[in-house]
């Protein structure tokens, strides 16, 4: 069951589980996905969360001795999300430890509220870092015009970072130099730039959903051809810049003082449209030193029919560029599809959030001790 993921972890790619839950860490499976699965990372975002906690299983006592504190209902869910974060985080220790820092690694997000406040979103992150208390956490500060010097500033006082929501390649390499003048930063500051490592999460199935949305409205048979392409496009590309980014004299400088590339993670990785095959974000980005992250059900779908036939990334960077261009001669502007992304991200995040905030207060009131 397990040998297509063998195959794309013997070809460089980690596999990271994206989801989290308290009964996920309480039942074992999460141990056992590590032990049969070759999961090495889990990712959480506040969707994820929302759901697992809105589900209530596994939260009832904590929310009684929060709702016993009259804590707020912000501090409540720091508190629920941080120890499940804390607690991933043991579990994958081990993994953390054999392979030098690089996986074993469990992301959590700021508050999507501050993705358009530098100074908060920092002030956040370092509140994360502390919380949580894990070598082995990365925080997760969305690829915003402001959240750009956040990177900088957060990689620049030691703290790793996973950036988030990143869907065009002109933002992706924003974000490969906030990384590298965050190490520059933390270079001069004196910090040890080999404990310091991150991703950069570039998205790829909302890609493809909301242009394939568009070729459907041209119509044309041309249109039709078009379909179900530019995601990997985008992403590939994308992985030609991490190329040349991280072959550059700049890096040289930063390589010889032992810091740690910045890899690429696919993250929305589960295919949303039926007629396409559901592992094709998984089969199809294979390149060494870059994550993969999937919901369960991609992560199942690999394990049992995944084709992992070596890199599917390197020698289709002029296919790519073709296939991109195709769709802009059909009328579909790439540059209003990743901005209405990035914002559609940003808003689904914090609408997430608000729902975890208005579900988590109800259980708090619901829970509260009667006075006397």
């Amino acid at each position: 069951m397990t040998d297509a993921l063998k195959r794309l972890s013997d070809e460089g790619v980690a596999i990271w589980l994206d989801d989290l839950s308290r009964k996920r860490i309480t039942s074992g499976n999460l141990a056992e996905l590590i032990d049969q699965s070759h999961v090495v990372g889990v990712t959480t975002n506040p969707s994820i969360f929302q759901k697992a906690i809105s589900s209530g299983d596994g939260y009832e006592q904590q929310l009684t001795d929060l709702a016993a504190r009259r804590v707020t209902v912000e501090e409540a869910i720091r508190m629920i999300t941080t120890a499940d974060v804390r607690d991933a985080a043991d579990i994958l220790r081990p993994v953390f430890d054999a392979t030098d820092g690089q996986d074993g690694r469990v992301s959590i997000e700021v508050d999507p509220r501050l993705a358009h406040n530098t100074l908060a979103t920092v002030a956040e992150a370092k509140q994360l870092a502390w919380l949580v208390d894990r070598p082995n956490t990365l925080i997760k500060i969305p690829a915003t015009k402001a959240g750009l010097p956040a990177i900088t500033e957060t990689i620049g006082r030691g703290i790793s970072v996973n950036v988030t929501l990143i869907f065009s390649l002109e933002r992706y390499r924003e974000v490969m130099d906030a990384y590298l003048a965050g190490l520059e930063k933390a270079k001069a500051a004196g910090l040890d730039l080999s404990k310091i490592h991150s991703v950069a999460s570039f998205f790829v199935s909302r890609v493809d959903t909301e242009i394939d949305k568009r070729l459907d409205a041209v119509g044309s048979d041309e249109a039709k051809a078009a379909k179900g392409k530019s995601a990997l496009a985008n992403a590939r590309l994308a992985y030609e810049a991490y190329e040349e980014v991280f072959a550059g004299s700049r890096w040289a400088a930063l390589d010889k003082a032992h810091a740690n590339k910045q890899r690429p993670l696919w993250a929305s990785t589960g295919v949303k449209d039926p007629s396409l095959k559901d592992t094709l974000y998984v089969d199809d980005l294979v390149a060494p030193n870059t994550v993969n992250t999937m919901p369960e059900a991609t992560l199942d779908a690999v394990a049992d029919h995944g084709d992992i036939t070596g890199n599917t990334v390197a020698g289709g960077y002029d296919q790519a560029r073709a296939d991109l261009d195709a769709i802009k001669k059909l009328g579909v502007s790439y540059d209003d599809v990743v901005q209405l992304l990035e914002d559609e991200g940003v808003d689904k995040f914090e609408a997430a959030w608000n729902d975890l905030l208005k579900s988590t207060e109800a259980e708090l009131e619901r829970l509260a001790p009667s006075e006397g």
